[in-house]
């Protein structure tokens, strides 16, 4: 994307609909004249008196224990450097953001004008009551080392300068599982640190604190080495520097086995690389631009381990494993600070997490055939869907073991299933749908591509890497709206009724009437037919000129699924094709079907339906539990539409006993665990957390995905078409630029998938 562009689709998106990114819902019901009497006067005065006998009370009936204030006065944003509070409060709402979508965190940003360090103090003092956790953000050095010490010293809740302590954890994660894999001790090691801000005092005092030596650390900053030499040096570089008699980068790499640098692009040269130990460990983390690239690196020593804060590259320090379940383990104990026991935790945790095995949803997302723990893996990555349940234990164990836990946890069962409730309610699953299709992107037709939704949809994948987009439509049209929206590239773009397409769209219609010469279309048809897109761009998949497509914003599903069956057809041993939306809802990902095909399918296609909805769960990572729907519970009507979905199940248990599968059985006794248990444990359901459904017939389905995206929000990915020969999807009538976006990457994974598939069979 240009820099024009990005620069436009930002201001865009953080003003529209409304303005910022976040916004406060209500946790409570307050539709009738009695809540609001309980929510205000006179029931208010109840908890505050509660309150007022106990101060503690305060966790119990207010949202102080999952309330954190990301507060920054704008000194030191970004790396867009003392811009202000105002200029900040984006990145603050975004932190809050993070803190939301990670560990169910709420979180509000307060920008204060002020830098003198004694106000800072005193107004977090002041304002401390309000929240369960303090996320202290982009202040510069060395106010910052000074404001976190009196607040941890002053306040009795967790406070956190993630800028600080963040990168340490995440990076000593990573450095000491990349000290395992190159078989070097921490204690032997040397490490030269290039940058001397915040980030890196507090880097550099962690790994310390794991055992590096501090005669075998070089601290660098703009003026070269900081050793006893120099003068007027600040506590903080006073405290790393150096005994030896050196000046320069370049001195301080030579033998060094670990470079870490929080400083500014393109300072390391292949020179200096070189001249470091065998199998150097390299941390660039300038973002976005590193010390030293990527793949310059790679290509300089084949030995090395290499991480950066880049996601489009292996082992990728990000904070955003670190600071969301960090505060979700204290504030879960109600820890009274953040000490260094935790934050080692936190370390611990990770470095251990990285080892263990990568579940498949992880592996599908980045495109591995198993990601296993070495030179290219030595951090969990942050789309890991395990980090919920295992960071913040550790975070909450370590705080009651240093003594700092007020409310400790006794049932870490329990703990950790709530952990994993909370990881339901983001949009995760579209940022995995995403980036794995943008590890291998495929050839996608858009067959509208001269509407302007469709077209913009087709920017985002080209600028965003996820799609090759080719265009089909009236070509003036196309380029004209192109300029229109900053859309350039080179993008393949077809008119199938034009004389420049003559050529090809013969060659087609004579594929096309072949094969179906038969079923009453004549030659003349083909040709004709093949003037219009949903065939031309169902044939260039057909015949391999493309590798996927999507159409149906502009015309009724019906008219666009008609020629897709003509021209693509039914896989092998597939009797009826189906179709399946993906809604992220607060429960997680949920496997909605048919959606929009068979309107009322016998009981032998519903156990096929439920057949290819399994298979999608698994090919997106997820392990398939799936509720066959209907009014009646097990037997409970004789009705033959309750009788047609017991008898679905039947099937499915007979030819596929490996299944978890169950039904008939009603909506809410499938999506509550426990009314389930209680009425039905003989269930395969039973105890399970149902991600699948399967409806009884096209209406029910197709009302219910709608619903749930108009009155809930839900967010859909659909309908993914099953079923089919290649890799078609069919969008519903007026789909928005998000929903096709969505899709293109499903027609992506589709396509890589098969691909996947055919190669096995070589």
């Amino acid at each position: 994307m240009s820099e024009k562009k990005l620069r436009s689709e930002a201001l865009i998106y953080h003003a529209k609909p409304q303005p910022g990114k976040i916004k406060i819902i209500p946790s409570k019901s307050y539709s009738t004249q009695r809540d609001l009497a309980l929510a205000y006067s006179p029931g208010v005065a109840e908890p505050c008196l509660e309150i007022a006998k106990n101060i503690d009370d305060v966790y119990k009936y207010t949202s102080k224990g999952n309330l954190v204030a990301i507060i920054s006065n704008g000194t030191a944003v970004l790396g867009l450097g003392d811009i202000g509070p105002e200029a900040s409060k984006p990145v603050m709402e975004g932190k809050s953001l993070l803190f939301k979508i990670f560990a169910d965190i709420d979180g509000i940003d307060i920008e204060l004008d002020t830098t003198d360090v004694d106000k800072f103090v005193e107004t977090v003092k002041i304002i401390a009551p309000t929240f369960g956790g303090i996320n202290l953000e982009d202040i510069k050095a060395p106010e910052a080392f000074e404001i976190e010490r009196r607040l941890k010293e002053e306040l009795d809740i967790p406070v956190m300068h993630d800028d600080q302590h963040g990168t340490a954890i995440i990076s000593s994660a990573a450095l000491l599982n990349a000290l395992v894999v190159t078989n070097k001790k921490i204690e032997d090691v040397r490490i030269v640190i290039s940058g001397a801000g915040a980030a890196a005092v507090s880097c550099t005092r962690l790994y310390k604190a794991f055992g590096t030596k501090a005669e075998n650390i070089v601290m660098c900053d703009s003026k070269g080495v900081i050793h006893k030499g120099r003068e007027n040096l600040s506590p903080e570089k006073l405290e790393f520097a150096t005994e030896r008699n050196i000046e320069t980068l370049a001195e301080a790499m030579k033998d060094a086995d670990v470079f870490i640098g929080l400083s500014i692009a393109d300072i390391v040269s292949p020179k200096m690389l070189k001249s470091m130990a065998k199998d150097p460990i390299v941390f660039a983390l300038a973002n976005p631009d590193p010390e030293i690239s990527y793949e310059l690196a790679i290509k300089t020593r084949k030995d090395i381990i290499m991480a950066t804060g880049r996601s489009d590259h292996p082992n990728q320090v990000n904070n955003v494993l670190g600071f969301p379940f960090i505060f979700r383990g204290a504030l879960d104990v109600r820890a009274t600070k953040i000490n260094e026991e935790m934050k080692m935790a936190a370390v611990v945790a990770l470095a251990e997490l990285t080892k263990q095995t990568v579940p498949e949803q992880v592996n599908i997302a980045y495109s591995e055939t198993r990601l296993t723990f070495g030179k290219d893996y030595i951090i969990p990555k942050p789309f890991d869907p395990r980090l919920i349940s295992e960071i913040p234990p550790a975070i909450a164990k370590a705080a009651m073991e240093s003594g700092v836990a007020k409310e400790p946890i006794k049932d870490w069962a329990k703990y950790r299933e709530k952990l994993l409730r909370r990881s339901g309610s983001d949009n995760k699953l579209v940022r995995l749908v995403h980036e794995r299709a943008k590890r291998n992107p495929k050839k996608i037709v858009f067959a509208e591509a001269d509407h302007l939704d469709v077209l913009k949809a087709a920017q985002i994948v080209h600028e965003e890497g996820i799609a090759i987009p080719i265009l089909l439509g009236n070509v003036e049209i196309i380029e004209e709206l192109m300029k229109e929206i900053g859309f350039k590239g080179d993008v393949v773009i077809i008119d199938p009724k034009s004389d420049e397409s003559l050529e090809t769209r013969d060659r087609y219609a004579k594929k096309y009437w072949e094969a179906t010469k038969r079923d009453g279309v004549t030659l003349y048809g083909a040709k004709t037919n093949l003037r219009e897109r949903n065939y031309y761009g169902a044939m260039m998949v057909n015949e391999k000129d493309a590798d996927g497509m999507i159409s149906g914003y502009s015309r009724a599903y019906p008219t666009v699924i008609k020629p897709i069956f003509e021209v693509i057809g039914r896989a092998k041993g597939v009797k009826r094709a189906a179709t399946v939306n993906i809604m992220n809802t607060e429960k997680g990902p949920l496997f909605l079907a048919d959606t929009s095909i068979n309107i009322d399918p016998t009981a032998e296609v519903l156990a096929e339906i439920a057949l290819m909805t399994s298979n999608l769960a698994k090919a997106f990572g997820f392990d398939p539990v799936i509720a066959m729907l209907s009014y009646a519970n097990f037997g409970s009507s004789s009705h033959p539409n309750a009788k047609k979905v017991a008898k679905a199940v039947e099937i499915l248990h007979t030819n596929h006993p490996d299944l978890v599968i169950d039904g008939e059985i009603q909506t809410d006794f499938a999506l509550n665990m426990e009314l389930h248990q209680s009425q039905f444990p003989f269930s395969k359901l039973a105890g399970k957390k149902v991600n699948g459904f399967v409806f009884p017939n096209l209406e029910s389905a197709n009302i219910t995905y709608k619903l749930l995206k108009e009155l809930n929000g839900a967010d859909s990915i659909g309908p993914i078409m099953l079923g089919l020969k290649k890799p078609v999807h069919v969008l519903q009538l007026g789909a928005d630029v998000d929903e096709m976006v969505n899709m293109a990457s499903v027609a992506v994974i589709d396509a890589q998938e098969r691909e996947k598939r055919k190669r096995k069979k070589i």
